[in-house]
C-alpha cells in the first residue's frame, strides 16, 4: 500500500493542492489549482481552498493510504493558532487555513509551515541543496521569500516565520524615508518590483515577461532593473551567510530566469557585497524543483519529520543559566 500526503500552497496569485508519495513523486492527477488574488473576498479564497483539497483528495489511488496533510502558506503564520495572515492577501489576516484541512481529514495530523521554509525543506530532500547542512533556499518572483536549514533541519522559529528574507532591509537602492517596506528585499527585487523601477525611469512594458524580451533585445533600462535586482539579492546571501555561514544558497522562482544569467549576476553581487572570507565560500546555484517545491516541500512536512526543528511555538521563556 503506497502512502501519501496531501500537500497544500497558499500564495498570493494561486492555491494548490497535490497528493504526494514518500519518494516526492506527485500522484497522477492529484495537482489541482484555484486563483486567489488580492481583489478576492474571504470567501471566495476559502471555497477555492475547498476546491483544491478535495480535488487532489478525489485522486488518491486505489489502495493508496493518506498519511496526513502538510500546508505551505505565504506569511506571517500563527503556528500556534494554524492561522495565516498573507501579506499580499490582506483579506486573509487570521484565515484558519489548518482548521480548514484538518475538517477533511478527520484523525489525521495536519501541519503547517511558511511556503518559503517549505521550499528550503523540498529543496534539502530532493533538490540542489541536498547532502549540505546548512543551505538556504529563495525564491525571487510576484514577491522574494525563503526559508533556513541548518544543521540538518528545518528553522521555523517561535512563530513559525523565520526565514523572512524578502523582509530584510538591504542598503542603497532607495526608499521613501519613514516607509519601512519601501527598503525590504522584496520592494527592491521582486518581479513586481522592478517591472515598476523600470517603468519609472521611462520603459514602457508592463510585465517580466516583457521586461525579459526587453533584456534579450538589449534594451538598457531593463537591464538596469534586472542588475539592481540580482544586487540587492546578492546583499541579502552575503548578509545572511555572514551571520550563519552557509554552505548553499539555492535560487528558483520566475522573476530569477528573467535573464538566462540571473543567477551569475547574483553570485557576482554576493561576492562585491562580502566583507569577512569565510562567507565568499557559500555556493550559488539555481533551485531544482521549480514550481513543484512548495507542494513537495509541505508533504515533507509529513514524510520527513526528521528533518523538522523540534516544535517551540508559543510565548517567550526565559532559559536559566544556572
Amino acid at each position: 500500500m503506497s502512502g501519501f500526503a496531501l500537500a497544500v500552497d497558499l500564495g498570493g496569485t494561486k492555491v494548490e493542492a497535490a497528493l504526494v508519495d514518500a519518494s516526492g513523486r506527485i500522484a497522477d492527477g492529484s495537482r489541482v489549482r484555484a486563483a486567489t488574488g488580492a481583489a478576492s473576498h474571504r470567501a471566495d479564497l476559502r471555497a477555492a481552498v475547498g476546491t483544491v483539497v478535495d480535488g487532489a483528495l478525489a485522486a488518491l489511488p486505489a489502495g493508496g493510504e493518506l498519511r496526513g496533510a502538510g500546508i505551505g502558506s505565504a506569511g506571517p503564520v500563527d503556528l500556534v493558532a494554524g492561522t495565516v495572515s498573507p501579506k499580499n492577501l490582506p483579506v486573509l489576516a487570521g484565515f484558519d487555513l489548518r482548521s480548514d484541512v484538518q475538517d477533511r481529514l478527520p484523525g489525521l495530523p495536519v501541519r503547517l509551515r511558511l511556503d518559503g521554509t517549505c521550499i528550503a525543506l523540498a529543496e534539502h530532500w530532493l533538490g540542489a541543496t541536498a547532502g549540505l547542512a546548512d543551505s538556504m533556499s529563495m525564491v525571487v518572483s510576484t514577491g522574494v521569500g525563503g526559508g533556513l536549514i541548518v544543521g540538518g533541519a528545518l528553522v521555523s522559529g517561535r512563530t513559525g516565520n523565520a526565514g523572512h528574507i524578502g523582509q530584510i532591509h538591504v542598503a542603497g537602492f532607495g526608499g521613501t524615508a519613514g516607509d519601512v517596506d519601501s527598503t525590504t528585499l522584496e520592494a527592491v527585487a521582486s518581479g513586481t518590483s522592478s517591472v515598476s523601477w523600470a517603468r519609472g525611469h521611462g520603459w514602457v512594458g508592463t510585465s517580466g515577461e516583457e521586461l525579459a524580451l526587453s533584456c534579450a533585445d538589449g534594451e538598457p533600462t531593463a537591464w538596469a532593473a534586472v542588475h539592481r535586482s540580482a544586487a540587492a539579492v546578492g546583499q541579502a546571501i552575503a548578509s545572511t551567510t555572514t551571520l550563519l555561514d552557509l554552505d548553499v544558497v539555492a535560487i528558483g522562482g520566475g522573476f530569477a530566469g528573467v535573464v538566462p544569467d540571473y543567477v551569475d549576476l547574483v553570485r557576482q553581487a554576493a561576492r562585491r557585497a562580502t566583507v569577512l572570507a569565510y562567507a565568499a565560500e557559500v555556493l550559488i546555484v539555481p533551485a531544482a524543483l521549480g514550481s513543484a517545491a512548495p507542494l513537495l516541500g509541505a508533504a515533507a512536512l509529513v514524510h520527513r519529520p526528521e528533518m523538522l526543528d523540534p516544535t517551540r511555538v508559543g510565548p517567550r521563556r526565559l532559559v536559566s543559566t544556572t
